[in-house]
């Protein structure tokens, strides 16, 4: 199983744990840690669960952490394009010798694991060990730590002391897993909590609040709601803000302090990227009043600003509806919504920015989702779809998706299961009909896919 010869190779062996399933709980990751010495340990980090808005969030603490002189490592899922950006340290991901070398230590544990008659770990599992030991080896002074599934199960949750932990906006999603209410998912969220670790929030779900706090208070935990916290738009567009952002909590000492950041800039857009940076800048503040980071002013708006991540309202070409030129012609945009709440997200930021704009949508969902629930929300951003397929196991036939589309109202104008082929498609379309904006959305399998077809076909 060991003798990994390249980053290739590498991945090859790392997706054949796919047959093991995904499969919660610690029982493996603890054994496996321990056979590689428990680096994760050593690093300090910062846990971040959610349904939706968790890569965001991470992605802020990253840049701005970075912005600060920190090394800092992210480990995040899915991946958009390539299989390195899953891990990423100092500003760059993972080297295609690292990712070989370090796949091949953990492999070469998972063997003797195996072979003393333990249970296989998951994928999931063999990747966060690669990620835990490069960055315990690069010297990493922090870790921002994305969770892959839920939480108290996850494999991240074998940290056993965070320096914050936080949690983003809870829905429904992976119910087959997690639970069937809102309560029992946010549950298995909060079961990243640990004793003493400040907890930071950006839901705003009333029912899984009660359950994040009940979980805090239990364990002694600071706990920090941002759903309130006050913020002033001054500009807006497809591709971000400007706003005031007003960040109040409790010292330790016991006073309650406000720091202002005025004039902030994001280069991410929607209101739900005004929820995420909230709970970042919370997260960083209550951070440094502990002692824990020293943060530069300009840290906080250089890596704010920094801060973009791909596939989440992403605009691959600046045509008229960003520019305001209709000499600009076609706006290409992709997001990752595969959920409720994502694709209602989506919907808000496109009716709020493309508002009286003929678009053309792409999309391709997994068949395990609540298809209808998000293909409803895209009927409202427009009633024009090109139906394709992600490319995953667990797709949804172009022609069945295209089903649900018209029994939301929608018209299937291309089904094409082939993505490249989809995507030449629609762009033709967009660009002969004088669409305004295309948009894929759907699923990240899909977007990763469209992604670079995109960087590839708009570029010629």
């Amino acid at each position: 199983m060991s003798g990994v010869t390249s980053a290739g190779d590498a991945v090859s062996k790392i997706h054949a744990f796919e047959k093991f399933g995904s499969i919660l709980g610690l029982e493996r990751m603890t054994i496996l840690m321990e056979l590689l010495g428990n680096p994760q340990d050593d690093l300090k980090v910062i846990h971040v669960a959610g349904t939706n808005g968790k890569g965001s969030i991470c992605r802020y603490l990253y840049c701005a952490l970075q912005a600060a002189g920190y090394k800092t490592g992210l480990y995040i899922s899915p991946f958009i394009e390539v299989f390195n950006e899953r891990i990423e340290a100092g500003g760059a991901y993972i080297s295609d010798e690292d990712l070989a070398k370090y796949t091949d230590r953990v492999l070469a544990q998972v063997k003797v694991m195996t072979d003393a008659g333990h249970q296989s770990p998951t994928e999931f599992e063999v990747i966060t060990a690669v990620a835990f030991l490069y960055y315990k080896e690069v010297g990493c002074d922090f870790v921002v730590l994305e969770v892959g599934l839920g939480g108290r199960g996850d494999s991240t949750n074998i940290v056993k002391k965070p320096l914050a932990t936080v949690i983003a906006s809870i829905s429904f999603d992976h119910t087959d897993r997690l639970g069937n209410t809102i309560e029992e998912i946010a549950a298995e969220k909060a079961g990243i909590i640990k004793a003493g670790c400040p907890v930071i929030t950006s839901c705003e779900d009333e029912a899984a609040l009660g359950v994040i706090r009940a979980k805090a208070e239990e364990l002694g935990c600071m706990y920090l709601e941002t759903r309130d916290m006050r913020h002033d738009v001054k500009a807006e567009s497809l591709t971000g803000y400007m706003l005031d952002v007003f960040i109040g909590r409790d010292r330790p000492d016991g006073s309650f302090h406000t720091d202002a950041f005025g004039n902030l800039e994001l280069s991410m857009t929607g209101q739900h990227q005004i929820k995420n940076v909230k709970a970042a800048l919370a997260t960083l503040c209550v951070l440094e009043d502990r002692g824990h980071i020293t943060m530069p002013t300009d840290a906080f708006y250089d890596g704010i600003e920094a801060a973009k991540q791909p596939g989440r309202l992403e605009v691959m070409k600046k045509g008229s509806a960003v520019t305001g030129n209709s000499e600009d012609g076609l706006t290409v945009i992709i997001d990752g919504a595969h959920n409720d709440d994502g694709a209602r997200a989506l919907t808000a930021a496109m009716n709020q920015f493309c508002s009286g704009k003929r678009v053309l949508m792409g999309t391709g969902i997994l068949a395990d989702k609540d298809v209808d629930a998000v293909l409803g929300h895209f009927a409202k951003i427009t009633k024009d779809f090109v139906l394709t397929e992600p490319d995953n196991p667990r797709k949804m036939d172009a022609a069945e998706a295209a089903q649900h589309i018209e029994k939301q109202g929608g018209r299937a104008l291309i089904i094409e299961a082939d993505i490249e082929r989809a995507v030449k498609a629609a762009l033709e379309k967009a660009e002969a009909e004088n669409y305004d904006v295309l948009l894929f959305a759907g699923s990240l399998y899909l977007i990763g896919a469209v992604r670079g077809i995109l960087r590839r076909t708009l570029n010629q």
